[in-house]
Protein backbone atom coordinates (compact mmCIF):
# COMPACT_ATOMS: atom_id res chain seq x y z
CA UNK A 1 0.00 0.00 0.00
CA UNK A 2 1.17 3.44 -1.12
CA UNK A 3 1.07 6.73 0.60
CA UNK A 4 0.43 9.89 -2.06
CA UNK A 5 0.06 12.77 -2.38
CA UNK A 6 -3.03 13.68 -4.81
CA UNK A 7 -2.93 17.18 -6.65
CA UNK A 8 -5.63 18.26 -7.87
CA UNK A 9 -7.49 15.28 -6.13
CA UNK A 10 -10.96 17.06 -6.03
CA UNK A 11 -11.10 17.76 -9.66
CA UNK A 12 -12.55 15.13 -12.73
CA UNK A 13 -9.91 12.56 -13.04
CA UNK A 14 -7.88 13.51 -10.07
CA UNK A 15 -11.04 12.33 -7.87
CA UNK A 16 -12.08 9.18 -9.68
CA UNK A 17 -8.27 8.36 -9.05
CA UNK A 18 -8.45 8.89 -5.37
CA UNK A 19 -11.86 6.94 -4.76
CA UNK A 20 -10.39 3.68 -6.68
CA UNK A 21 -6.82 4.29 -4.87
CA UNK A 22 -8.44 4.88 -1.22
CA UNK A 23 -10.77 1.97 -2.06
CA UNK A 24 -7.89 -0.25 -3.15
CA UNK A 25 -6.38 0.73 0.66
CA UNK A 26 -3.85 3.41 -0.24
CA UNK A 27 -3.39 6.61 2.11
CA UNK A 28 -4.42 9.32 0.02
CA UNK A 29 -3.18 12.96 1.09
CA UNK A 30 -5.64 15.05 -1.34
CA UNK A 31 -4.18 18.77 -1.95
CA UNK A 32 -6.71 20.86 -3.94
CA UNK A 33 -7.10 24.38 -4.47
CA UNK A 34 -10.87 24.00 -5.01
CA UNK A 35 -11.48 26.40 -8.56
CA UNK A 36 -14.63 26.48 -10.31
CA UNK A 37 -14.16 22.82 -11.32
CA UNK A 38 -12.73 20.82 -7.66
CA UNK A 39 -15.76 19.50 -6.29
CA UNK A 40 -15.72 18.03 -2.65
CA UNK A 41 -19.52 16.85 -3.54
CA UNK A 42 -17.30 14.19 -5.65
CA UNK A 43 -15.84 12.70 -2.82
CA UNK A 44 -18.46 12.82 -0.16
CA UNK A 45 -18.35 8.80 0.13
CA UNK A 46 -14.73 8.95 1.54
CA UNK A 47 -15.32 12.12 3.53
CA UNK A 48 -14.96 10.05 6.72
CA UNK A 49 -12.19 7.66 5.93
CA UNK A 50 -9.41 8.04 7.38
CA UNK A 51 -7.30 6.67 4.42
CA UNK A 52 -8.32 9.94 2.94
CA UNK A 53 -6.85 13.43 4.19
CA UNK A 54 -8.03 16.46 2.07
CA UNK A 55 -5.73 19.85 2.10
CA UNK A 56 -7.05 22.74 0.46
CA UNK A 57 -4.21 24.46 -1.15
CA UNK A 58 -2.02 25.26 -4.30
CA UNK A 59 0.82 23.44 -5.22
CA UNK A 60 2.36 26.11 -6.20
CA UNK A 61 2.71 26.99 -1.89
CA UNK A 62 5.88 25.04 -2.03
CA UNK A 63 6.02 25.20 2.34
CA UNK A 64 2.96 23.16 2.48
CA UNK A 65 3.80 21.09 0.04
CA UNK A 66 7.01 20.69 1.95
CA UNK A 67 5.04 19.72 4.87
CA UNK A 68 2.84 17.61 3.50
CA UNK A 69 5.36 15.08 2.19
CA UNK A 70 7.17 15.09 5.87
CA UNK A 71 3.86 14.85 7.59
CA UNK A 72 2.60 12.06 6.23
CA UNK A 73 5.78 10.33 4.72
CA UNK A 74 4.54 10.43 1.03
CA UNK A 75 5.97 7.79 -1.18
CA UNK A 76 4.35 8.83 -4.13
CA UNK A 77 3.19 11.85 -5.84
CA UNK A 78 0.58 12.14 -8.85
CA UNK A 79 0.23 15.67 -10.44
CA UNK A 80 -3.26 15.72 -11.44
CA UNK A 81 -3.32 19.56 -11.05
CA UNK A 82 -4.10 21.45 -13.74
CA UNK A 83 -6.30 24.15 -15.54
CA UNK A 84 -7.75 21.97 -18.19
CA UNK A 85 -9.95 23.72 -20.67
CA UNK A 86 -9.28 24.61 -24.02
CA UNK A 87 -11.68 27.55 -24.11
CA UNK A 88 -10.95 29.29 -21.10
CA UNK A 89 -7.42 29.18 -21.87
CA UNK A 90 -8.22 31.31 -24.98
CA UNK A 91 -9.94 33.90 -22.68
CA UNK A 92 -7.46 33.95 -19.78
CA UNK A 93 -4.22 32.54 -20.83
CA UNK A 94 -3.01 33.50 -17.66
CA UNK A 95 -3.99 31.27 -15.34
CA UNK A 96 -2.97 28.18 -17.42
CA UNK A 97 1.02 29.17 -17.18
CA UNK A 98 0.62 29.93 -13.25
CA UNK A 99 -0.78 26.65 -12.22
CA UNK A 100 0.22 24.11 -15.43
CA UNK A 101 4.04 25.75 -15.77
CA UNK A 102 4.69 27.95 -11.99
CA UNK A 103 2.85 25.48 -10.01
CA UNK A 104 3.86 22.49 -10.99
CA UNK A 105 7.66 23.55 -10.91
CA UNK A 106 6.91 24.60 -6.95
CA UNK A 107 5.46 21.04 -6.76
CA UNK A 108 8.63 19.38 -8.47
CA UNK A 109 11.14 21.78 -6.32
CA UNK A 110 9.68 20.76 -3.09
CA UNK A 111 8.87 16.59 -4.07
CA UNK A 112 13.05 17.10 -5.33
CA UNK A 113 13.86 18.35 -1.67
CA UNK A 114 11.58 15.91 -0.25
CA UNK A 115 12.86 12.97 -1.82
CA UNK A 116 16.85 13.60 -1.36
CA UNK A 117 16.38 14.10 2.03
CA UNK A 118 14.71 10.24 2.24
CA UNK A 119 16.91 7.23 3.25
CA UNK A 120 18.45 5.15 0.14
CA UNK A 121 15.84 2.68 0.59
CA UNK A 122 12.47 5.48 0.35
CA UNK A 123 14.26 7.66 -2.02
CA UNK A 124 14.95 4.39 -4.79
CA UNK A 125 10.72 3.29 -4.35
CA UNK A 126 9.56 7.34 -4.35
CA UNK A 127 7.90 8.13 -7.66
CA UNK A 128 6.58 11.37 -9.02
CA UNK A 129 3.82 10.88 -11.80
CA UNK A 130 2.92 13.62 -13.45
CA UNK A 131 -0.69 13.43 -15.90
CA UNK A 132 -0.63 15.26 -18.78
CA UNK A 133 -2.05 15.37 -22.26
CA UNK A 134 -2.49 14.12 -26.17
CA UNK A 135 -3.06 17.87 -27.21
CA UNK A 136 0.92 18.56 -26.09
CA UNK A 137 1.66 16.81 -29.87
CA UNK A 138 -0.78 19.17 -31.89
CA UNK A 139 -2.84 18.16 -34.74
CA UNK A 140 -2.69 14.79 -36.49
CA UNK A 141 -3.54 14.54 -40.53
CA UNK A 142 -6.17 11.85 -41.47
CA UNK A 143 -3.68 9.30 -40.55
CA UNK A 144 -1.21 8.39 -38.03
CA UNK A 145 -0.94 7.89 -34.26
CA UNK A 146 0.94 10.05 -31.41
CA UNK A 147 3.60 8.25 -30.20
CA UNK A 148 5.53 8.99 -27.17
CA UNK A 149 8.57 10.14 -29.67
CA UNK A 150 6.27 12.94 -31.56
CA UNK A 151 7.51 16.03 -31.25
CA UNK A 152 5.43 18.42 -29.63
CA UNK A 153 3.83 20.92 -31.30
CA UNK A 154 1.08 22.80 -28.66
CA UNK A 155 -1.43 24.66 -30.27
CA UNK A 156 -3.32 26.47 -27.63
CA UNK A 157 -2.10 28.48 -25.01
CA UNK A 158 -3.52 25.42 -22.28
CA UNK A 159 -1.76 22.76 -24.23
CA UNK A 160 1.37 24.95 -24.39
CA UNK A 161 1.44 25.20 -20.55
CA UNK A 162 0.91 21.35 -20.48
CA UNK A 163 3.93 20.88 -22.96
CA UNK A 164 5.82 23.18 -20.30
CA UNK A 165 4.75 21.46 -17.53
CA UNK A 166 5.87 18.23 -19.18
CA UNK A 167 9.56 19.79 -19.94
CA UNK A 168 9.83 20.56 -16.90
CA UNK A 169 9.41 16.76 -15.37
CA UNK A 170 11.64 15.40 -17.78
CA UNK A 171 14.37 18.16 -16.85
CA UNK A 172 13.70 17.30 -13.11
CA UNK A 173 14.68 13.72 -13.53
CA UNK A 174 17.33 14.31 -16.37
CA UNK A 175 19.28 17.09 -14.12
CA UNK A 176 18.49 16.16 -10.58
CA UNK A 177 18.10 12.22 -10.90
CA UNK A 178 14.00 13.14 -9.63
CA UNK A 179 12.16 9.33 -10.73
CA UNK A 180 9.34 10.66 -12.42
CA UNK A 181 7.06 9.04 -14.91
CA UNK A 182 4.82 10.93 -17.69
CA UNK A 183 1.50 9.87 -18.63
CA UNK A 184 -0.18 11.93 -21.94
CA UNK A 185 -3.90 10.94 -22.54
CA UNK A 186 -6.62 11.00 -24.87
CA UNK A 187 -9.93 12.90 -24.29
CA UNK A 188 -11.39 11.75 -20.87
CA UNK A 189 -15.12 10.93 -20.19
CA UNK A 190 -17.17 9.64 -17.21
CA UNK A 191 -18.89 10.11 -13.83
CA UNK A 192 -18.03 13.75 -12.04
CA UNK A 193 -16.71 15.43 -15.61
CA UNK A 194 -17.77 19.39 -14.94
CA UNK A 195 -20.23 20.25 -17.52
CA UNK A 196 -18.19 22.80 -19.46
CA UNK A 197 -16.43 19.80 -21.95
CA UNK A 198 -18.54 17.90 -24.41
CA UNK A 199 -20.00 14.88 -22.98
CA UNK A 200 -21.75 16.12 -19.79
CA UNK A 201 -22.33 19.32 -21.41
CA UNK A 202 -24.29 17.80 -24.34
CA UNK A 203 -26.02 15.51 -22.10
CA UNK A 204 -27.48 18.52 -19.95
CA UNK A 205 -28.33 20.50 -22.75
CA UNK A 206 -30.32 17.70 -24.25
CA UNK A 207 -32.09 17.38 -20.58
CA UNK A 208 -32.93 20.42 -20.47
CA UNK A 209 -34.25 20.57 -24.18
CA UNK A 210 -32.07 23.63 -24.95
CA UNK A 211 -29.55 23.63 -28.51
CA UNK A 212 -26.78 21.71 -28.91
CA UNK A 213 -23.81 23.67 -29.72
CA UNK A 214 -21.33 21.54 -32.13
CA UNK A 215 -18.17 23.65 -33.46
CA UNK A 216 -17.63 23.94 -37.09
CA UNK A 217 -18.57 20.95 -38.89
CA UNK A 218 -18.29 18.95 -36.36
CA UNK A 219 -15.85 16.40 -37.97
CA UNK A 220 -13.16 16.98 -35.84
CA UNK A 221 -11.61 13.79 -34.08
CA UNK A 222 -10.54 12.88 -30.66
CA UNK A 223 -9.73 9.18 -29.55
CA UNK A 224 -11.68 9.07 -26.18
CA UNK A 225 -10.59 7.10 -23.08
CA UNK A 226 -12.97 6.03 -20.03
CA UNK A 227 -11.98 7.81 -16.80
CA UNK A 228 -11.73 4.41 -14.85
CA UNK A 229 -9.72 3.27 -17.51
CA UNK A 230 -7.39 6.15 -17.56
CA UNK A 231 -7.13 5.43 -13.61
CA UNK A 232 -6.09 2.09 -13.96
CA UNK A 233 -3.47 2.72 -16.79
CA UNK A 234 -2.20 5.89 -13.81
CA UNK A 235 -2.51 3.20 -10.73
CA UNK A 236 -0.33 0.61 -13.21
CA UNK A 237 2.18 3.06 -14.56
CA UNK A 238 2.96 3.85 -11.04
CA UNK A 239 3.33 0.24 -9.90
CA UNK A 240 5.53 -1.19 -12.32
CA UNK A 241 6.51 1.92 -15.06
CA UNK A 242 10.28 2.90 -16.02
CA UNK A 243 11.70 5.70 -14.03
CA UNK A 244 12.01 8.72 -16.39
CA UNK A 245 9.86 7.38 -19.26
CA UNK A 246 6.37 8.67 -20.86
CA UNK A 247 3.50 6.11 -21.50
CA UNK A 248 0.48 7.63 -23.87
CA UNK A 249 -2.67 6.56 -22.87
CA UNK A 250 -5.59 5.94 -25.29
CA UNK A 251 -8.84 4.31 -25.41
CA UNK A 252 -8.66 3.07 -29.05
CA UNK A 253 -11.96 5.34 -29.94
CA UNK A 254 -11.29 7.30 -32.71
CA UNK A 255 -15.02 8.99 -33.12
CA UNK A 256 -16.34 12.52 -34.57
CA UNK A 257 -17.51 15.19 -32.58
CA UNK A 258 -20.75 15.13 -34.51
CA UNK A 259 -20.56 11.13 -33.74
CA UNK A 260 -20.38 11.86 -30.10
CA UNK A 261 -23.44 13.87 -30.14
CA UNK A 262 -25.75 11.30 -32.16
CA UNK A 263 -24.63 9.02 -29.77
CA UNK A 264 -26.16 11.08 -26.62
CA UNK A 265 -28.50 12.07 -28.27
CA UNK A 266 -29.86 8.88 -28.94
CA UNK A 267 -29.49 6.94 -25.14
CA UNK A 268 -31.18 10.11 -23.92
CA UNK A 269 -33.65 9.51 -26.27
CA UNK A 270 -34.47 5.76 -25.59
CA UNK A 271 -33.99 6.70 -21.85
CA UNK A 272 -36.10 9.67 -21.06
CA UNK A 273 -37.97 11.18 -24.64
CA UNK A 274 -38.74 14.68 -24.76
CA UNK A 275 -42.07 15.28 -24.09
CA UNK A 276 -42.86 16.37 -27.38
CA UNK A 277 -41.93 13.46 -29.50
CA UNK A 278 -38.93 15.40 -31.02
CA UNK A 279 -35.82 13.27 -31.25
CA UNK A 280 -32.73 15.09 -29.88
CA UNK A 281 -30.85 15.58 -33.14
CA UNK A 282 -33.03 18.19 -33.98
CA UNK A 283 -31.54 20.35 -31.33
CA UNK A 284 -28.28 20.14 -32.87
CA UNK A 285 -26.86 23.55 -33.76
CA UNK A 286 -23.47 24.31 -35.51
CA UNK A 287 -21.70 26.77 -34.59
CA UNK A 288 -18.46 29.13 -35.17
CA UNK A 289 -15.12 26.83 -34.51
CA UNK A 290 -12.59 27.42 -31.52
CA UNK A 291 -9.95 29.22 -32.43
CA UNK A 292 -7.00 27.34 -33.70
CA UNK A 293 -8.99 23.81 -33.33
CA UNK A 294 -6.75 21.10 -34.03
CA UNK A 295 -8.41 18.73 -36.10
CA UNK A 296 -8.05 15.42 -35.31
CA UNK A 297 -6.04 13.47 -32.24
CA UNK A 298 -5.22 9.63 -32.28
CA UNK A 299 -3.34 7.64 -29.39
CA UNK A 300 -0.70 5.06 -29.91
CA UNK A 301 -0.69 3.51 -26.22
CA UNK A 302 1.05 0.32 -27.38
CA UNK A 303 3.90 0.71 -25.45
CA UNK A 304 1.81 0.82 -22.19
CA UNK A 305 -0.23 -1.94 -22.99
CA UNK A 306 3.02 -4.57 -24.13
CA UNK A 307 5.38 -2.96 -20.94
CA UNK A 308 2.62 -2.90 -18.78
CA UNK A 309 -0.09 -5.25 -19.64
CA UNK A 310 -2.73 -2.67 -19.60
CA UNK A 311 -5.52 -2.15 -21.67
CA UNK A 312 -8.37 -0.18 -21.76
CA UNK A 313 -11.77 -2.03 -20.50
CA UNK A 314 -14.33 0.15 -21.93
CA UNK A 315 -15.74 0.59 -25.52
CA UNK A 316 -17.04 3.96 -26.31
CA UNK A 317 -20.49 2.12 -26.77
CA UNK A 318 -20.19 0.95 -23.40
CA UNK A 319 -18.12 4.17 -21.72
CA UNK A 320 -21.14 6.53 -22.80
CA UNK A 321 -24.02 4.65 -22.18
CA UNK A 322 -22.53 4.29 -18.40
CA UNK A 323 -21.94 7.94 -18.45
CA UNK A 324 -25.22 8.85 -19.55
CA UNK A 325 -26.67 6.84 -17.11
CA UNK A 326 -24.60 8.05 -14.35
CA UNK A 327 -25.73 11.32 -15.50
CA UNK A 328 -28.95 10.67 -15.11
CA UNK A 329 -29.03 9.11 -12.03
CA UNK A 330 -26.95 12.15 -10.64
CA UNK A 331 -28.86 15.09 -11.68
CA UNK A 332 -28.04 16.76 -7.91
CA UNK A 333 -24.52 16.37 -8.51
CA UNK A 334 -24.98 18.54 -11.69
CA UNK A 335 -27.56 20.68 -10.27
CA UNK A 336 -24.58 21.56 -7.03
CA UNK A 337 -22.10 22.41 -9.35
CA UNK A 338 -23.45 24.74 -11.54
CA UNK A 339 -24.23 26.84 -9.09
CA UNK A 340 -24.15 30.03 -11.37
CA UNK A 341 -20.47 30.47 -11.39
CA UNK A 342 -21.05 28.85 -14.95
CA UNK A 343 -24.38 28.36 -16.87
CA UNK A 344 -23.00 26.35 -19.41
CA UNK A 345 -22.19 29.36 -22.12
CA UNK A 346 -20.20 29.50 -24.80
CA UNK A 347 -16.23 30.29 -23.65
CA UNK A 348 -13.15 31.01 -26.28
CA UNK A 349 -15.00 32.34 -28.77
Amino acid sequence: MKTMLVTGGAGFIGANFVLEAVRQGHKVVNLDKLTYAGNLDTLSSISQNDKHVFVEGDIGDRALVARLLTSHGVNAVVNFAAESHVDRSIDGPAAFVETNVVGTLGLLEASRDYWRGLGSGAADAFRFLHVSTDEVYGSLGAEGQFTEATPYAPNSPYSASKAASDHLVRAFHHTYGLPTLTTNCSNNYGPYQFPEKLIPLIIQKALAGEPLPVYGDGRNIRDWLFVGDHCSAIQRVLDAGRVGETYNVGGNAERENIQVVKAICALLDARRPMADGRKRESLITYVKDRPGHDRRYAIDSSKLQKELGWKPSQTFESGIEHTVDWYLQNQAWSDRVLDGSYRMERLGA
